[in-house]
């Protein structure tokens, strides 16, 4: 069974191809996974593997872990694009997100002034101020929009929640209107028996109108890279994902394909 990617709460840095030279932080367990979708195409592997032992990282121990590194790369000479927040599960769910990035902010200003601070977030935890306040803090506001059919979210990124609907989520993101990244997953192929596409007409379509109803400051098209836990899912065709493109920047928007 494919499992977590990291094991510490500090990795990197690694090249990422959106982002430039990124070093992550995970505050998800360092020996397991918490995350409010389960994802078939997650490369962290699926929930089902469990939250660990180890527990979420505290927040000192996070600013503590944050400082040294970025001390001892700017000791060292080295170079640095943004500070990530990802890793082996959903970052906003720490119970001390918010805080968690004011640290990091203020490291980040003291180390390497000319990097971002990102998120990557699945979008599930908009609706809390405390969340909300923070991703409004940070230079990249990374926010996911898989799909913009109920349905089909549910095939694909499996919220943990009942309540969770494409409604909802293009609710909230239109609170960023102009203040976040919408990144979209392009991906095909089968699970459990059940076709899996968020490329045909229907959904393009039903993306197009959310992007427009969003108004992100930019588009994040991209499809599948590495192995995924739901082996029988397929990579989507650069030009196919260019297509899609143009279609958003028609209304205005940036995007960037990956």
């Amino acid at each position: 069974m494919q499992t977590i990617l990291f094991h510490s709460t500090i990795f990197g840095p690694i090249h990422s191809r959106r982002l430039g030279t990124s070093l992550g932080v995970n505050l998800s367990p360092a020996d397991g996974k918490v995350c409010s979708f389960d994802c078939l195409y997650c490369e962290a592997g699926f929930n089902a593997q469990g939250p660990g032992k180890a527990g979420l990282p505290p927040r000192d121990e996070v600013r503590r872990l944050l400082a040294e590194k970025l001390e001892a790369m700017h000791a060292a000479g080295e170079n640095l694009d943004v500070i990530t927040y990802s890793g082996n599960g959903e970052p906003t769910m720490h119970p001390d997100f918010e805080g968690i990035v004011d640290d990091t902010i203020a490291l980040r200003d003291k180390w390497f002034p000319q990097a971002k601070v990102s998120v990557l977030s699945n979008s599930t935890r908009l609706d809390r101020e405390d969340v909300e306040r923070a991703l409004r803090r940070v230079d990249n506001n990374i926010l996911k929009l898989d799909s913009a059919i109920t349905e089909t979210i549910r095939l694909i990124d499996r919220p943990t929640s009942p309540s969770f609907t494409a409604g909802k989520a293009i609710e909230d993101l239109s609170k960023f209107a102009g203040q976040c990244t919408v990144q979209t997953m392009l991906v095909t192929g089968e699970y459990d028996g059940k076709r899996v596409d968020n490329t045909t007409a229907a959904e393009i379509d039903a993306l197009i109108d959310a992007y427009r109803r969003i108004n992100p400051r930019d588009v994040m098209l991209y499809s599948i890279d590495r192995k995924t836990p739901a082996e029988n899912l397929c990579k989507v065709s650069r030009e196919e994902i260019e297509r899609v493109a143009d279609r958003v920047r028609a209304l205005g928007i940036p995007v960037s394909v990956a």
